[in-house]
């Protein structure tokens, strides 16, 4: 155990040197879309492995990250994308395809593909960093004083693989990870002046949590249910809904005990979950109770943010976020932008907070999740939920449209708009999943697209660009983001896409035996 604090330590502080070079190299946003570079892509999820045991198709989140070949449309531009198992060739001159104005051989002669062929549970950063011949080539592939890596989130195995290969990470300090737990987004939100609900110290154990809990109730009688939440959590996997109507006539002082009794019985968002596995998981990453936020009318929008290494922090995006499960916790995906009504004042509210993580040292992407109420007088009562310190399920449905348009971003009124000047929409999902999509290989899914002209056009930068392709086949999941030139018209695209999906796979079943 000291060996290893020890080699922590040693990679900390190369870390951090690495980081510097990192800042002296590159100030200004534009430094890295538009640079003389090489990227090193890491799509590693390199989260908590029991919980995205729960995600179907977890390695395939991998090809979330295949955003990024559009960068190179920049013709100095040089990526290294790795992955756990190949990818098909036809997935990779799927991505080659959609840049304008770049010729499909220069474009794949500054691509460099490798992978482990290695698909179990582990992280993909771990598995490279079992594979030191691996290392050494990509290493021999890239420019060491024109590279970066990036990364889906920054773990000490990702900060363990920057310095053995040499490359600064543009992420955050692991180091800095408790910003992004449950209990360490709590205490930037009151740090900040941000509204956040009601809730609990982070605790370790069962007993722990019902006293808790139950000193939330006695601040806030009214309460209905809380959200009991492990600190560390993906897409809402990791929530719990505790219903406090059947014990609400409790006395005050059985209170701890009802609610412990009520534990087995809390309705998981996570398919399959149960109190035993749950709660296995709470002395490694400790839980919390928070007030759930009831309301007729309830949205979950987000907002974007990047930390560059100059300090200056950067608006990048809002969403109103489509979730899904038993009460509306899980993430299944998002519309861009959120509504008018709020979507200023929750760029305000991000960027506090932007400042508050800069001046912590963050660095990269980050985001916040929000619940949003509307009020009697019609107004917005805007809370914040948690903090993201890494890429998440609004990271690529964003930097495609923006890669793809070379537009920007205005955040006087919170709207993007194309080179011409055209506002753009769109409707993205993770979680297109039927299971008459099982068995689709990535060839058929080209064929639907062209037969039926899903794709993408850059003549009017409207179309659908697809992801997680690599899913289909085994677990009938897809994902895709719809861009149109009006909400309607987005909506109207992904539905679009939707039906014809439907009825093409409908059409296999006649070699069903």
């Amino acid at each position: 155990m000291q060996e290893l604090k020890n080699a922590d330590s040693e990679y900390g502080q190369q870390f951090r040197n690495l980081q510097i070079e990192l800042r002296e190299r590159w100030h200004k946003v534009e430094g890295f879309d538009s640079g003389d570079c090489d990227i090193i892509i890491i799509p590693s999820v390199s989260l908590d492995q029991q919980e995205m045991q729960k995600v179907e198709g977890a390695y395939h989140y991998e090809e979330r990250h295949l955003f990024s070949l559009i960068r190179l449309r920049n013709p100095r531009t040089r990526l290294i994308y790795i992955t756990s198992q190949p990818l098909h060739p036809m997935i990779v001159d799927y991505y080659l395809q959609l840049l304008p104005g770049i010729p499909f051989s220069h474009a794949r002669d500054r691509l460099f593909l490798f992978s482990t062929y290695d698909a179990s549970p582990k992280s993909l950063t771990q598995k490279i960093l079992e594979r030191p011949r691996l290392m050494e080539r990509i290493c021999q592939a890239v420019r060491p004083t024109k590279s970066y890596m990036v990364c889906y989130n920054s773990t000490p195995l990702e900060r363990e693989l920057s310095v053995k290969l040499g490359i600064p990470l543009w992420a955050s300090d692991p180091d800095l990870l408790y910003w992004g737990t449950k209990s360490g987004s709590r205490q930037i939100f009151a740090e900040s002046g941000v509204p956040y609900p009601d809730g609990s110290e982070l605790v370790w154990n069962g007993e722990d949590l019902a006293k808790a809990a139950a000193k939330l109730w006695e601040r806030q009688p009214h309460l209905q249910r809380m959200v009991i939440k492990l600190n560390e959590g993906f897409s809402g996997e990791g929530n719990a809904i505790l219903e406090l109507k059947p014990i609400a006539h409790t006395a005050p002082w059985e209170r701890v005990k009802a609610i412990r009794d009520c534990f087995p019985h809390l309705r998981f968002q996570a398919t399959g979950e149960t109190w035993a596995n749950f709660s296995s998981r709470i002395p490694e990453l400790g839980a919390i109770a928070e007030a759930f936020i009831e309301g007729s009318e309830k949205r979950s929008p987000s907002v974007q943010g990047r930390i560059v290494p100059s300090g200056e922090v950067e608006i990048l995006s809002t969403h109103d976020q489509i979730l899904g499960g038993p009460d509306g916790q899980i993430f299944l995906g998002c519309r861009f932008p959120a509504d008018e009504s709020y979507r200023l004042e929750l760029q305000e509210l991000g960027r506090k907070i932007g400042h508050n993580l800069a001046e912590k040292g963050a660095l990269e992407q980050f985001g916040i999740d929000y619940v949003a109420v509307r009020q009697e007088d019609g107004k917005w009562d805007i809370q914040a939920i948690e903090i993201n310190l890494r890429k998440g399920g609004t990271t690529h449905p964003f930097m495609a449209l923006k890669l793809l348009t070379n537009g920007r971003y205005e955040r006087s009124t919170g709207s993007f708009y194309s080179q011409q000047g055209c506002p753009k929409y769109y409707v993205a999902s993770d979680n297109l999943k039927k299971e008459c999509y099982r068995g689709l290989l990535p060839n058929d899914l080209m064929d639907i697209i062209a037969d039926n002209q899903l794709h993408f056009d850059s003549g009017t930068e409207t179309g659908t660009v697809f992801h997680l392709m690599g899913c289909l086949s085994e677990f009938g999941k897809l994902g895709l983001t719809s861009i149109g030139n009006s909400p309607q018209e987005a909506e109207e695209i992904y539905n679009k896409v939707v039906k014809v999906l439907d009825r093409e796979t409908r059409s296999n079943l006649r070699f069903e035996i």
